[in-house]
């Protein structure tokens, strides 16, 4: 008897469980692929809501220097001590509360019987902007001339000044430092910005 072909059955059930195996192994792929897509957009989304790539919000600017947070001092006073000489009257403030911050001119005013005159800026003078942590401190500085006391010089015996962006004067001390000479119509005296003490 002659022997029949051997049965194909076993070849074509290797060749369906190989097809069946790289079917699988596809598949997990993909899966791995959606995977880290959804984790790199869910990174993304945390590191925006943070703000910052470390995740801490951002800083918060100081807010501007008001008179209820600051102690204004005199000092020094170079007065000037004859009509025509040139005196120099330095204001410092200290900052008793949280940071804050100065940027321009104090508007400051001599008082001469009731009369309030105005100080112009130092025309070579340039604002700065200053941040005061709690306890620094800046300065400004009114220099003038005296006057011979009559008709022609102011007799103030007050200053005022405001702060930058203020519309009231913050703090005022007595003037005892001669009579201002007159020019132009007002003081023959300039104030100069805010620096940091010391400057």
């Amino acid at each position: 008897m002659r022997s029949g072909p051997l049965p194909r059955t076993k070849g074509r059930t290797s060749l369906a469980a190989l097809t069946a195996l790289g079917a699988l192994a596809a598949a997990l792929l993909l899966t791995g692929c959606d995977s880290g897509g959804t984790s790199g957009a869910d990174g993304g989304t945390s590191a925006a809501a943070g703000g910052t790539d470390d995740g801490q919000a951002p800083a918060t600017a100081a807010h501007p220097c008001t008179a209820e947070a600051l102690d204004s001092q005199l000092g020094p006073v170079n007065a000037a001590p004859a009509a025509g000489d040139t005196g120099s009257v330095t204001v410092t403030i200290t900052n008793t509360g949280a940071d804050c911050t100065l940027e321009g001119f104090p508007e400051v005013r001599l008082t001469a019987a009731g009369a309030a005159v105005p100080v112009p800026r130092h025309p070579a003078a340039r604002a700065q902007p200053l941040t005061l942590a709690g306890q620094g401190a800046a300065s400004f500085t009114l220099t003038y001339v005296r006057g011979a006391e009559g008709r022609d010089s102011i007799a103030a015996d007050t200053a005022a000044y405001t702060l930058p962006g203020g519309s009231a004067p913050a703090f005022d001390f007595p003037w005892s430092y001669g009579a201002v000479a007159r020019k132009d119509g007002g003081p023959a005296a300039t104030v100069s910005a805010f620096q940091a003490a010391g400057d």
